[in-house]
């Protein structure tokens, strides 16, 4: 099992058990690294001071800021300070239905564990009341030296714990669509045509069907390179936008493709 990234205490109303951490999820995406065109010589990162254009150590870089005309310098012990619950607990503070959440407020998800045995009947308590009210708690906690608003709710056996994004961090729709006019409004019967679409596409969710092709052909590429050269992959085009006069059409035909992709899916 991969170690904890985080272990603290977890706290609801008066009830308080240990909980460790761990990351729900792992990255499969291929690192790359950089070379000096033509060679095998690594390109390297270097932490230079600016003035003197010396190499400085980790041990000798602290963080700072720039306050009121001058560089005021804090240490990772003066932020835990300061931090909520001095950064070693996660507390919820209310319950709110799990439904009312919107996903655009979602970070990285980790699942909570009982820090010791002894407490897995309060684990358990916890989970099987948010199962059983559907309710998912919202706390605050620090990780990494960052405080995080979170979600934390029951999913399958286990409690999940989701950071979100804070209120002021999430951009207003209208900032990037600007103001929709009634010209753009979809017809009767297109909208009709759209949610036959939409239902004829209906599928129950299976995680497991979906596959990363993108990773799997960069790692063929690789390989191919690596036994010789090959021939260059002309990329693929988008497909041209649709027509608004066409949409109609074009919808009605998605339905008729994806009733035919229903029927060969199962056979």
């Amino acid at each position: 099992m991969a170690a904890a990234v985080w272990g603290g205490v977890l706290s609801f109303g008066l009830v308080t058990l240990p909980v460790e951490l761990h990351s729900a999820t792992e990255d499969h995406t291929i690192a790359f690294h950089q070379y000096e065109a033509g060679t095998t010589d690594r390109i390297r990162y270097r932490r230079i001071n600016e003035r003197t254009g010396q190499d400085v150590e980790v041990a000798n870089i602290v963080k700072g800021r720039p306050v009121g005309g001058q560089v005021v310098t804090v240490e990772d012990s003066e932020l835990d300070e300061i931090a909520p619950g001095r950064s070693r607990s996660i507390v919820i503070s209310s319950f709110v239905d799990v439904g009312d959440l919107d996903p655009v407020y979602f970070g990285r998800t980790y699942w909570l564990a009982p820090g010791s045995a002894d407490h897995w009947r309060a684990y358990n308590l916890l989970h099987q009341a948010m199962t059983q009210t559907r309710q998912a708690g919202i706390a605050t906690f620090v990780l990494r030296g960052k405080a995080h608003f979170a979600m934390i709710r029951a999913e399958g056996h286990a409690l999940a714990l989701t950071t979100l994004r804070w209120p002021d961090e999430v951009r207003e729709p209208a900032t990037v669509l600007g103001t929709a006019t009634a010209t753009s409004e979809p017809s009767e019967g297109e909208l009709q045509a759209a949610t036959t679409v939409i239902a004829a596409m209906h599928r129950e969710w299976k995680p497991e069907e979906y596959e990363d092709t993108y990773t799997t052909r960069v790692r063929q590429l690789l390989e191919a390179k690596a036994e010789g050269a090959v021939a260059p992959i002309a990329p693929a085009e988008p497909p041209e936008p649709t027509p608004t006069t066409e949409l109609e059409r074009v919808l009605r035909a998605s339905v008729d493709s994806a009733k035919a992709r229903r029927v060969t899916a199962d056979r």
